[in-house]
């Protein structure tokens, strides 16, 4: 834990069925039909580049590439807005999930995700690996991400853009998540700190999804956009899945960073999406910004009312292709859409 002192109240790797108690609780989320968990991110429904920043420190502020980009805020502003949210922890619930990024053991990072809000913590549980409960026992944390939306910068005092921000300190490895509920920053946050750490571990990280032929040859990566139909064409049922979205390269292959997806589900239909859109339609799937008919409590996948970017987040575990060891060999196919 990065707060000083004794937790106030802290709940610490909560199962999918305890955390949608406490998100209906405490109103921050609904159940749907379909046994999902819909939840809404307010002004941000996606992810505000302008706001994320990256302390210049020693360790790392010759590796960053500083432009527009990669913007630099210093130590003491990081600290000042560290200490704020410590005291915030202190006194105030929180959701801890410990969980793994990268399938490949010998590059794996041990992540922990302390959340405001019970619905972030059950979206980290599904997007990133889940360790078992030996697993549990001596975690220690590598990289330690807090997201806490309720609490907002000053742009004066804390030299951000606004009152959201995003800081990754690859020194310290802590992330600072305020002013936002797009759950996306969570896992985007550990994306970032990959990309610096493994090129030096002769790993090259990238943005992609991946599949492989039924006996595990063939592998095939899909580069694109967001929107651009990687998570859709890798879920291929003639084919099995080793991710959606993120990946290392090694000596020896391919490996997911993630232990779930982060589907698009506007204008998603069972037709054309089967694997996918039994996923969205699952318990322990969190579905963001979808509308639903507030009687009969059924998503509406084609409305673009609240946000083009609704999606879902669930276990990669319900794609029932899924290979679960994470990882592939050596690419045979890679597809820029």
């Amino acid at each position: 834990m990065v707060a000083k002192g004794e937790v106030a109240v802290e709940r610490r790797n909560l199962s999918p069925a305890a955390l949608y108690e406490e998100a209906i609780r405490r109103d921050e989320a609904a159940i749907v039909s379909t046994g999902a968990l819909t939840a809404e991110t307010g002004k941000h429904t996606g992810r505000p580049p302008k706001d994320k920043f990256f302390v210049k420190e020693p360790t790392s502020q010759d590796a960053i590439w500083w432009h527009p980009g990669n913007q630099p805020i210093a130590s003491a502003k990081f600290d000042g807005l560290l200490a704020r949210m410590e005291e915030f922890v202190q006194t105030q619930p929180v959701y801890t999930q410990d969980v793994f990024a990268c399938a490949d053991p010998r590059f794996r990072l041990r992540v922990r995700v302390i959340t405001e809000m019970a619905w972030h913590s059950l979206f980290a549980r599904n997007l990133f690996i889940r360790p078992n409960a030996e697993e549990h026992l001596s975690f220690e944390p590598d990289f330690t991400v807090i997201a806490l939306p309720s609490m907002k910068a000053d742009p004066a005092r804390d030299g951000t853009k606004s009152e959201t921000f995003i800081l990754v300190n690859l020194g310290r490895r802590i992330v600072l998540i305020g002013g936002t509920g797009y759950a996306g920053e969570i896992k985007k946050s550990i994306f970032t700190a990959l990309n610096y750490l493994l090129p030096a571990q002769n790993v090259f990280p990238m943005h992609c999804s991946a599949n492989t032929e039924q006996d595990g040859s063939d592998v095939a990566l899909f580069f694109g956009l967001s929107g651009t139909g990687k998570t859709t064409l890798s879920a291929d049922p003639s084919r099995r899945l080793i991710g959606d979205d993120e990946h290392g390269w090694s000596e020896r292959g391919i490996f997911n960073f993630e232990g779930g997806c982060y589907a698009k589900t506007i204008r998603i239909h069972q037709e054309s999406e089967p694997e996918i859109y039994a996923a969205t339609e699952s318990f322990g799937t969190i579905l963001e910004n979808v509308v639903y008919d507030s009687q009969t409590r059924v998503p509406d996948y084609d409305s673009d009312e609240k946000t083009e970017n609704t999606r879902a987040a669930y276990p990669i575990d319900l794609i029932p292709n899924a290979i679960l060891t994470g990882m592939g060999s050596h690419p045979h196919n890679v597809i820029f859409l």
